[in-house]
């Protein structure tokens, strides 16, 4: 969303951006560019905020609100009531708990569109939520290339890395739901190191509360395999473009996905990607042709992969380049603020 903001202007589009709650990219959101409304939440379903927002919505007198997630949306619902504003809802992925499928079971059929983010997810919603899902578009997730300029800072030399060494790493939170497998991952380096010696596991990503477990199994999958000394676990990182632009094979091994935007900004750095053959990652890398898929949860399929790209530098550079071309193409974030334009257009008419 940050992305879309920074984009809008040069992309043609008039946006505002409206926030209910804060967060670490509150500053970058204030400095995106377009004008942002910060309000506060106190209640699960708030009226003070619901009012807040309709008598904005009425002085500047928006033509579409888009939102984002289920319970700021059920707030936007009853604040434009009444008023000729249409509104459409984004699903960026799967969901668990009650209160978002409740929400999301009443909004999906009041929305002027429903925009899923892949068809992966479209089938989910269809299938597990018995939502309606016929009449929805389908917009892939995008990233901004100018945001993915690395800064220059030697990673390599803050690792204590040589030039030569061969960096496999993921860009993944330890969620505390079944989101990210990093333990395949952990599983999969013990068998690469084997063959590629100078090699090394970096992770990268916040532990959520919940989640300690998981990556404790981690560090105890890679202690067991005396691969300790060859995997970093980074932690959350605010420096996201040079970590990705440090790897030399990105993996992405995930249980669900809506549609990653980690591969995207892989794809878009021109990496090597090895993904979980789930169909949101089936979808990104149109069917293998830009990626190399493994069975998920499968550790000896995905040490395969990895050794197939980590021992051969042109075929990861031709991977590379191609997913590059790929994504430049359909996944930037000025397509995707094109591809939502269109929709915009549409349901204005």
């Amino acid at each position: 969303m940050l992305d879309i903001c920074r984009a809008s202007k040069r992309s043609g589009l008039d946006l505002h951006f409206m926030a209910t709650g804060g967060g670490t990219l509150e500053e970058d959101f204030k400095c995106s560019g377009v004008e942002y409304f910060r309000l506060q939440r106190q209640l699960p379903f708030d009226p003070r905020l619901a009012a807040q927002m309709r008598t904005i919505i009425k002085k500047e007198k928006y033509d579409i609100i888009h939102n984002y997630q289920a319970v700021a949306g059920l707030h936007t619902y009853f604040a434009a009531m009444g008023l000729p504003t249409k509104q459409i809802l984004s699903y960026q992925g799967f969901f668990g708990d009650v209160k978002n499928r409740l929400v999301t079971r009443f909004l999906a059929p009041r929305m002027a569109m429903n925009i899923s983010c892949s068809t992966g997810l479209l089938q989910w919603l269809a299938m597990e939520e018995k939502i309606d899902t016929e009449e929805f578009a389908v917009v892939p997730n995008a990233a901004d290339r100018e945001r993915l300029i690395p800064s220059g800072k030697n990673l390599r030399e803050e690792l204590g890395l040589s030039a030569d060494t061969v960096i496999f790493g993921m860009m993944a939170h330890f969620y505390a739901d079944p989101r990210k497998d990093h333990r395949t991952v952990c599983r999969a380096f013990a068998q690469v190191s084997q063959h590629i010696p100078d090699s090394c596991l970096v992770l990268a990503g916040r532990t959520e509360p919940g989640a300690e477990a998981k990556m404790e199994e981690c560090v105890e999958i890679c202690r067991e395999a005396g691969i300790l000394d060859q995997v970093y676990f980074l932690g959350f990182r605010q420096d996201a473009a040079d970590i990705a632009t440090l790897f030399d094979v990105h993996i992405l091994s995930s249980l669900h996905e809506g549609f990653p935007v980690a591969l995207v900004e892989a794809m878009l750095l021109g990496k090597a990607c090895v993904l979980s053959d789930i169909p949101p990652h089936i979808e990104a890398s149109v069917g293998g042709k830009y990626a190399e898929l493994f069975t998920t949860g499968n550790a000896e399929q995905l040490a395969e992969k990895m050794l197939l790209l980590g021992s051969d530098f042109s075929k990861r550079q031709a991977l590379g380049e191609a997913a590059y071309k790929y994504a430049s193409d359909n996944l930037s974030i000025e397509a995707h603020i094109e591809s939502l334009q269109k929709i915009y257009r549409s349901v204005s008419e």
